[in-house]
C-alpha cells in the first residue's frame, strides 16, 4: 500500500518513518511532485488536518494522511492553538513563535499547557480522523537541542526532560504526535 504523507517537513517525515508499518510504503509531497503550499486555512486543528488532506487526494489522486498540530496554553486560553507554527508571524520561524510564547507568560504562574495533534486519512474515498494529546507545561526557558517547534519548552507530565532533550522513541511513545499516529496504524493494520 502507498500512502501520501501531507508535509514537507522532514522532522515530522522522519518521526512518522518509524512509526509506521513496513508493508507501507510512505510517500512525501516531493515524491508525488508537490511543490506548492497546500492551504491551511480552517479555524481549527482538525479542520486544517482534514483541508491538507482532502487537497491532496484531489489534485493528486493519491490516498492520504495529513497532521496539524497545535501548541494549547490554559494561561493564555487555548493560544497559540490553530496558529502555532505563525504564532510570532507568517514567516513560521519556531525561534520567534518559541520566544514569543515565554514573553506571554513571563508573569504567569499557570504554565499547564497540551500538544494536540489530529490526523485526517483519506483512504479508498473515505475520510478517518485520529487525535492524539500530550499534557504538560511550558519551562521558563529553552532546554535542549533535538525535536523542533516549541519541543525546547514544553516538558510532559511525568517527565524531568523536555521534548528537545528526549530520544525520538521517548518522545513517539509519550508525545502527542506519536499517539495520533499509532491510531492511524491500528486502523491500517485492521484493514490487512
Amino acid at each position: 500500500m502507498q500512502l501520501v504523507f501531507a508535509t514537507n517537513n522532514l522532522n515530522k517525515l522522519n518521526e512518522v518513518q518509524a512509526l509506521i508499518p513496513k508493508h507501507i510504503q510512505l510517500l512525501s509531497l516531493k515524491d508525488i511532485g508537490c511543490f506548492e503550499d497546500i492551504p491551511e486555512t480552517q479555524n481549527t486543528i482538525e479542520g486544517n488536518a482534514i483541508q491538507k488532506a482532502e487537497y491532496v487526494k484531489n489534485n493528486y489522486d493519491y490516498d492520504c494522511f495529513a497532521d496539524d498540530t497545535g501548541l494549547e496554553v490554559k494561561s493564555l486560553n487555548g493560544a497559540p492553538g490553530v496558529y502555532s507554527a505563525r504564532y510570532a508571524g507568517e514567516q513560521r520561524n519556531a525561534n520567534d513563535n518559541t520566544n514569543k510564547l515565554l514573553e506571554e507568560l513571563n508573569h504567569k504562574s499557570n504554565r499547564n499547557a497540551q500538544f494536540k495533534t489530529v490526523v485526517a486519512l483519506q483512504l479508498n474515498n473515505k475520510q478517518h480522523t485520529f487525535t492524539g494529546v500530550c499534557k504538560g507545561e511550558i519551562t521558563v526557558a529553552k532546554h535542549g537541542k533535538k525535536g523542533f517547534g516549541y519541543d525546547p519548552v514544553f516538558k510532559p507530565n511525568g517527565q524531568n526532560l523536555t521534548f528537545a532533550e528526549m530520544d525520538l522513541q521517548l518522545k513517539n511513545s509519550i508525545g502527542h504526535r506519536g499517539k495520533a499516529i499509532s491510531k492511524l496504524v491500528d486502523f491500517l493494520n485492521s484493514l490487512r
